[in-house]
């Protein structure tokens, strides 16, 4: 028998200067002893003593490790042993995604609490049950499965505002594609990421996601640009990070992400974010499914006025040969991806046909602009 099922953070805080409240939301969650805090380089830099000083007066002993740049088996490996002889209760990730899901799956690894502390809103990754890893050579190595959701997810609307532009676009790029494929996922009665059915509660809040999307994205940005809080941007930050986040697990996910992660396998497109990635996949996704040219353009539309990559070009691949694109498809449509929740049949032959309309589609749309 298929059971529904949702699953979401124990505990989600947001808000400017959040930070500051680290050591009172640790102790509301029940963390009661020594903290490791791995982080990234900003974080790092700029939220070290907020912390100590936060942790100190719950008195919580606390040690702060810088992130080695990548979520790697190696580096899980690296942090799981720093933790261990420290004698850690709690893991906190402070920064991006890919701090994040190493901090989580070091959390997994010592069955301690996992606390998650985003200083951008890029990606959706901070509110999940699993960890998205890469090889060093920054192409998709699997995902990794928690029986647990973090007990805490914190993020500062005041490092977010004040983080490069392009980090708040790039979530934008992860967030849009959420309501896509839950729809997707429900449309075909497949599994979402927690290996269950979808509960309409979680399709719910991927279809809210994307209204948000559609009602703050420019106001959000602009205020990243002026890096001021404003309402506009705590909306984006919660559809990107917490509306997202649980759409993405318990509603599901099908061809965007297969498709990012078939380009990963290209050295080109490793300059390009994750969501980046992402927001061209759904591209392809939607021509796969054969949607509406007013869907189409929706979509391309917003992504356009988000400043996310449209083309493959704008992904790093400027004149990719058949062969290249074949072996994006090929890896899109591996077994088990998540390609494979489609309503549509699908094949390497109809993937890669679908990645060089959407680029097609991409590229006029460009000459129209510049036109």
């Amino acid at each position: 028998m298929n059971l529904s099922v949702f699953q979401s953070p124990a505990r989600y805080v947001q808000g400017p200067d959040a930070s500051a409240q680290l050591g009172p939301e640790l102790a509301q969650v029940g963390v009661d002893g020594p903290v490791l805090i791995l982080a990234g380089g900003t974080a790092h830099r700029e939220l070290s003593g907020v912390w100590q000083d936060s942790l100190a007066k719950q008195g919580l002993p606390v040690r702060i490790e810088a992130f080695g740049g990548q979520c790697t088996a190696e580096e899980i490996s690296r942090v799981t042993a720093m933790a261990r002889d420290f004698g850690a209760v709690a893991v906190v990730g402070a920064g991006g995604g890919q701090v994040l899901d190493t901090s989580r799956a070091v959390a997994a690894d010592l069955d301690i609490a996992a606390i998650n502390c985003p200083t951008i809103a890029s990606s959706d990754a901070p509110c999940s049950a699993l960890s998205v890893l890469y090889h060093p050579d920054h192409s998709f190595d699997t995902y990794r499965f928690y029986r647990s959701n973090p007990k805490l997810v914190l993020v500062d609307s005041r490092m977010v505002a004040r983080a490069p532009v392009r980090f708040l676009s790039a979530g934008l790029g992860d967030a849009v594609a959420t309501w896509w494929e839950a729809r997707a996922v429900r449309e075909s009665d497949s599994e979402n990421q927690l290996h269950g059915m979808p509960t309409a509660t979680g399709t719910a809040l991927a279809h809210l996601c994307y209204q948000m999307l559609l009602e703050n994205a420019q106001a959000a940005l602009s205020a990243v640009r002026a890096q001021s809080v404003t309402p506009a941007l705590e909306r984006i930050i919660e559809a990107n990070t917490l509306l997202s986040g649980l759409g993405f697990e318990s509603g599901g996910l099908a061809a965007a992400h297969s498709i990012h992660n078939g380009l990963t396998t290209q050295h080109e497109t490793a300059d390009s974010m994750h969501g980046e990635k992402v927001a061209f996949g759904l591209l392809a996704e939607l021509v796969l499914e054969g949607r509406s040219e007013q869907t189409i353009r929706e979509v391309l539309s917003f992504s356009m006025a988000a400043g996310l990559p449209v083309t493959l070009a704008q992904v790093g691949l400027a004149d990719p040969s058949a062969a290249v694109i074949a072996e994006i498809a090929e890896r899109a449509v591996a077994p088990g991806e998540t390609i494979h929740h489609e309503p549509v049949a699908v094949t390497a032959g109809s993937v890669a046909d679908a990645i060089r309309v959407a680029d097609e589609i991409g590229r006029g749309a460009l000459t129209d602009q510049r036109d």
